[in-house]
């Protein structure tokens, strides 16, 4: 699904043959997204692991139509996520990241932006673009993460999908910033506690606190005490619009500032700055927008904050600036990761 772009050795843009096949493929991309979070919710990567098969032997493994599995997977394999040699399909590199049984697996990634959650918002756009509104509000009458405390079918395939996501980037984090400086940092709505796992598994005179609500801690311990490391984390409930735990060297964030509005975030800002000692550090990680319209990624999970949440959005370097001296803080750094997030560094203005 290319987007469409100027020839970079003649300056010229498609020709109109050209630019209807980008944007017919453009138009029909719901049914890509569609049919990887089929594959995912079938678990077809992982029944692939030990082996090629044909299209008989992974319907009956997964529960399919073998006719119809077999276009499906001829069509992902046109698009590059599996390939077919023989009548027999196997996995490639794309379609490893779908299997449930490696590490850094997207399987989970894949069946949330599958869920109708992501769907029916994303079947508002419109009423978000004429309005600024929230769609999953719109749609469901009640916030997301409202939503996930009362669907908790739901709510573990977001937990799965937010830890697969933090692997993915969490040693990008830990290469970038030298977290060795301090002695104690609280995780803020350090949800399952993968990120701080991986920050505590990398200094091993650090000691970490995770925050986050009751209910999400109360899942997070077994995770923390899978790496070994509970003795060095405390566990801490609470929400973070009313306060966060004080007195540590440290207080970190990975994408909770896209999730909500300038209000909210303020209110959240200025609770970390309240809990900071004189000297602590408040370290944000987030996609920070370009001034240019580059980083299409990034603009499109713009998108998704738009549809899913209650007045999220990623912000630019500036924004984030502003935002941070609204709440009393000073940005001091902007420091880029290996993948395409920014770690921002600030301190008590």
């Amino acid at each position: 699904m290319a987007i469409i772009a100027k020839d970079p050795e003649t300056n010229t843009g498609p020709t109109a043959p050209e630019a209807a096949t980008r944007l017919r493929g453009l138009i029909l991309g719901f049914v890509v997204s569609r049919a990887v979070q089929v594959a995912a919710e079938l678990d077809l990567a992982t029944h692939l692991g030990d082996g090629a098969k044909n299209g008989v032997e992974l319907a009956g493994l997964c529960g399919a139509h073998a006719p119809t599995l077999s276009r499906l997977m001829r069509m992902l394999v046109s698009i590059g996520v599996f390939v077919e040699t023989d009548d027999r399909f196997a996995n490639n590199a794309l379609s490893e990241l779908l299997r449930s049984d490696v590490p850094h697996s997207m399987r989970a990634w894949a069946r949330m932006f599958g869920s109708d959650s992501h769907w029916l918002s994303a079947q508002a756009l419109m009423h978000s673009t004429q309005t600024g509104e929230s769609a999953f509000q719109h749609v469901f009458k009640e916030e997301l993460f409202s939503h996930l405390s009362r669907h908790p079918e739901k709510a573990q395939v977001f937990d799965e999908a937010m830890v697969s996501g933090s692997e993915q980037m969490n040693r990008a984090i830990v290469d970038a910033y030298d977290f060795s400086v301090f002695t104690t940092l609280v995780d803020v709505a350090g949800g399952y506690g993968s990120t701080l796992c991986a920050i505590l598994a990398r200094h091993p005179n650090l000691k970490g606190t995770l925050f986050d609500l009751p209910h999400v801690v109360a899942k997070a311990e077994a995770f923390v005490e899978s790496k070994g490391l509970r003795e060095r984390c405390s566990m801490v409930g609470g929400s973070f619009l009313e306060n966060v735990p004080g007195e540590a060297d440290a207080y970190f964030m990975k994408h909770i500032i896209h999730d909500w509005d300038d209000e909210r975030c303020l209110q959240l800002l200025r609770n970390c700055r309240k809990a900071m000692p004189a000297r602590a550090k408040l370290l944000v990680c987030e996609k920070v927008l370009p001034e240019d319209n580059d980083a299409p990624n990034t603009r499109i999970l713009d998108m998704v904050m738009l549809l899913q949440t209650p007045g999220g959005r990623e912000r630019t370097e500036l924004e984030f600036r502003v935002l941070f001296q609204k709440a009393g803080l000073r940005l001091t750094r902007a420091i880029p990761t290996k993948v395409d997030n920014w770690i921002l560094e600030a301190e008590k203005g």
